[in-house]
Order: C-alpha cells, then sequence, then structure tokens
C-alpha cells in the first residue's frame, strides 16, 4: 500500500501533467444550476435505464470513483448530498479521468437518467477540474479511536461523516428558529461588544488581552448582559442578541470555553413573563426543526410541552435531596455540604452554601422544570422576591435533563441597592473569589439614570442544540471547538 508521501506526490505528478496540457487546476468560477438533492427529489421516479431530456449542471467533490474500461461512475458530494455521474467512453475529455482522484473538485454537465441499477444520475457531456486536490482523504475514518483528530480535522469529519452535516446543518435550523421565534415576538436584535474594559453578567473568570494602541487591559466578554440593561435605559423595550462569549473555565462534555448564548431583555416584564418566553422558545424551535415537542436524548424521552414544572430552590432540596435548609443553621449546612462532599464557600454566605447543596438536585431534573427564587448571593442583578425574605430573589434557572439551559431575573433597577450589591462582589473579588463581579462605575451611572421594570432571560444554544440533535458532548455541535495544539504534529 503506498505510504501518504507517494500519494501526494502522484497528485502532484498529475497537477504537473494538467498544467503541460493546458489545464487550469485552479479555475475561478463555475455555472451550476442544480443541487444533488434537487435532481434526485425530482427524478426519484425515474426507473431503471430510463432517460430524461432535462439538462443540468453540478459540482462538488469526488467521494468515489469506480473506472470499468469503457465507461467510469463517479459520486460527487455537495452541501446537498451525494449524486452519480455516469462517463462513457467517447464523452469528451473522457481521457483525462486518469488524471482526477477521490478528493478533487469536479463541475459536470449533462442529462439526467437511471443507470441499470435505478440510481439517479447524471450522464456526463462534458465536465472540468476545478480543484485538484494534493493530499489524499483518509481509508479510515470511521470509528477512529482518537477521537479528538475529528474535532481538529472538522473539515475531513465533514466530507466523511454524513451525521456530523447533517448535526451541523441542524445547528443552523435552530439558530435561525430562534431569530425568527424573537423577530415574530416584536423584539429587535443587537450587537454589543465582545471586547470589553470591564467585564460582567455572569459568575465567570474572564480571558484578557491587551489594546496596544490604548495601553488599555480589556476582557473577552463572559455575558451580554449589562449592556443590553443600559440599551433599556437607552429607550430599547425588546432586545435580543445571540453571540459568542467566553469564559476562562474547564472544558468538558458540556462545557466549552467559548460558546453561544442568547439573551433578551423585555421592558415592563418579571421573571413570570420570562418563564413563558422560555417555554414558547423551546416549543416553538423543536416544532420547527423536529415537528415535536417530544425528544430522544441518549434513551430518555423529554417532553419540551409547556407549562414546565416550578420549584423553589428550597422545594428542590427538600424534595431531591432530603434537606430542609430552611431550618439548618450555619453549622448544619457546613455539616451538610461536608457529608456530600461539596465545597464550602469562601467567603462563607448562607445563600453560597444553599446554592451549593442544590447541586445534589441537578441529576433530578430530566423533565423540563423551572428552578425559582434563589438567594441573593447568587448574583447582585436582580430583584428581591417581592412578597417574601428580602434575602431570596427573583431568579430562575430552567433545567432539562440535568443540565442548567438557561438563567432570568426580574431585573435589578434601584441604583442604590444595585451599587451596594456590586461593591460586595468587589471586595470578594479582591479577595481572591475570581468568579465575583469587577465594580462596573458606567453600569452603575446608566442604572441611576433609570431603567424601566425588565424581565432578562439567557438561553444557552449549545445545550439547545445538543438536547434537539441528541448529542451527549458538546464538541459535537460545534464546527471547531477549543483543542489543546497536537503536540506530535
Amino acid at each position: 500500500m503506498p505510504t501518504e508521501k507517494e500519494l501526494i506526490d502522484e497528485r502532484m505528478r498529475k497537477l504537473d501533467e494538467l498544467r503541460k496540457l493546458g489545464i487550469d487546476p485552479y479555475p475561478y468560477t463555475f455555472k451550476r444550476t442544480h443541487h444533488a438533492a434537487e435532481i434526485i427529489a425530482k427524478h426519484k421516479a425515474l426507473k431503471a435505464n430510463d432517460r430524461t431530456a432535462d439538462k443540468v449542471s453540478v459540482a462538488g467533490r469526488i467521494v468515489a470513483f469506480r473506472k470499468l474500461g469503457a465507461i467510469s461512475f463517479m459520486h460527487i458530494l455537495d452541501q446537498t448530498g451525494r449524486i452519480q455521474l455516469f462517463f462513457k467512453e467517447g464523452a469528451k475529455g473522457f481521457d483525462l479521468l486518469r488524471l482526477y482522484d477521490i478528493g478533487d473538485w469536479i463541475g459536470a454537465h449533462g442529462v439526467v437518467v437511471a443507470t441499470k441499477t435505478g440510481e439517479v444520475s447524471v450522464e456526463v457531456e462534458g465536465f472540468e477540474m476545478l480543484c485538484k486536490s494534493i493530499r489524499p482523504l483518509p481509508d479510515k475514518w470511521h470509528g477512529l479511536k482518537d477521537v479528538e483528530l475529528r474535532y481538529r480535522q472538522r473539515y475531513v469529519d465533514l466530507v466523511m461523516n454524513e451525521d456530523v452535516r447533517k448535526v451541523s446543518f441542524q445547528r443552523i435550523a435552530i439558530l435561525n428558529a430562534v431569530r425568527d421565534f424573537f423577530r415574530e415576538k416584536g423584539f429587535m436584535e443587537v450587537e454589543t461588544p465582545v471586547l470589553q474594559p470591564i467585564y460582567g453578567g455572569a459568575n465567570a473568570r474572564p480571558f484578557v488581552t491587551h489594546h496596544h494602541d490604548l495601553d488599555l487591559k480589556m476582557y473577552l466578554r463572559i455575558s451580554l448582559e449589562l449592556y443590553h440593561k443600559r440599551l433599556m435605559v437607552g429607550g430599547f423595550e425588546k432586545v435580543f442578541e445571540i453571540g459568542h462569549v467566553f469564559r476562562n473555565e474547564g472544558i468538558d462534555r458540556e462545557h466549552n470555553p467559548e460558546f453561544t448564548l442568547l439573551e433578551c431583555y423585555q421592558a415592563y416584564a418579571d421573571y413570570h413573563d420570562m418563564m413563558e418566553l422560555t417555554e414558547d422558545c423551546y416549543n416553538h424551535v423543536a416544532k420547527k426543526v423536529l415537528g415535536t415537542t417530544k425528544i430522544a436524548f441518549q434513551g430518555k424521552e423529554i417532553d419540551l410541552k409547556k407549562p414546565w414544572r416550578r420549584l423553589t430552590m428550597f422545594q428542590a432540596i427538600k424534595e431531591f435531596a432530603k434537606i430542609d435548609v430552611e431550618g439548618l443553621g450555619d453549622a448544619d449546612l457546613k455539616n451538610e455540604l461536608q457529608k456530600h462532599r461539596l465545597e464550602l464557600p469562601q467567603p462563607w454566605s448562607r445563600g453560597a452554601a444553599i446554592a451549593e447543596l442544590f447541586k445534589l438536585c441537578e441529576p433530578h431534573l430530566v423533565q423540563p422544570t423551572f428552578i425559582i427564587d434563589h438567594p441573593i448571593e447568587t448574583t447582585p442583578l436582580c430583584k428581591p422576591l417581592r412578597t417574601g425574605p428580602k434575602d431570596i430573589v427573583e431568579r430562575f434557572e430552567p433545567f432539562i435533563n440535568g443540565w442548567e439551559v438557561g438563567n432570568a431575573y426580574s431585573e435589578l433597577n434601584d441604583p442604590a441597592l444595585q451599587r451596594r450589591l456590586l461593591e460586595e462582589q468587589a471586595k470578594q473579588l479582591r479577595s481572591g473569589a475570581e468568579e465575583a463581579h469587577p465594580m462596573d462605575e458606567d453600569f452603575v451611572r446608566a442604572i441611576e439614570h433609570g431603567m424601566p421594570p425588565t424581565g432578562g432571560l439567557g438561553l444557552g444554544i449549545d445545550r439547545m442544540v445538543m438536547l434537539l440533535t441528541n448529542q451527549a458532548s458538546i464538541r459535537d455541535i460545534i464546527l471547531f471547538p477549543t483543542m489543546k495544539p497536537d503536540e506530535k504534529k
């Protein structure tokens, strides 16, 4: 079996021969009239050896090639799928097929026929090289033990793996459906800075960079929230954005340092409105992309149909962890954390301890559930509960399949309380709490100008895609996931 170098050398020889024949192996354009899928759909009723009068021009990458003396068969792959090309000896350029290889890009025109096996094909009348590939596609790709190679060489994975292409196209359909949903609800799509002088909007460690001309330390955004609220101050009433955010955290099957987040903000709304919006969004997207609200995920059936269950964080801990946190003092909370091998919050706070105990509940939240009314220590950006203890805030997290898939608040618009809570966070940050919020004076100044009552919602798009495409790893729904460089290469 020839080595990769020998195969490359042979392709280089063919490349030279094409040029000596006056053929440009890398032309600038090609006039295609049809995609593979539309040809096959239109002519699916053809029977063996049927011919049509339809002339088409197709283009794609060669993924299969059989030479049988006076005839040759070739399958090409375009964005919509595969179609067979059928060459007969005597057709224009037939002898040049010896210079073509699997992996090359070809353009061809001819008539639509069905071969003797009944396969819809294009009987080629003329063809041309569109790109001579130098590096051969791998013989063995499916079942790779080194799965990371698939992620590093996604361009090969997309050629060799039909399921990967399907998931990639489904992701695009999901994003389009999300955008359509919010536009139909009257939200305006906005764009906010990725590079920020002060990060905020979530508890996360940021990526740090430097702007040389301004001699300014800057951060990649960890959230979209604070700039959206500035827009609400400025008079926007319903905004949304789908954007990449960056958190300098671990990588696993459910987390990638760069991920896609949707955030939306609505004036004169609260977290109850955001719960309804979440249900409606998931229902709309599932029906649009899958045709149903019932999804199969890794052997589990999940029904996204509204209404979703609602539980307070305290109720969830009592039901699933069998711990009644309302009746426990600080010492008892510490004992429960240690018993369940959970981290003690640093600095200590009762609310942070309760939020840590809630982690015991997450695996039980398979069907869609809103976990509402969180301790105030979990966020400095949320209104206190309107009726009830003021150390509880009007926040919810939606859970599906044991995953937190979003976050939402009745947004805090009391500037004095906002300043105090951010100052407390900044103090924790200075004390070494890497995920605490920094103080953002400009944001507080904006709130001091007045922000209307507002409901805010963030949804993780990647986890939505994982659920709707039945993919257990986030790397399988991101085209180019973050990877450690291949030191062997």
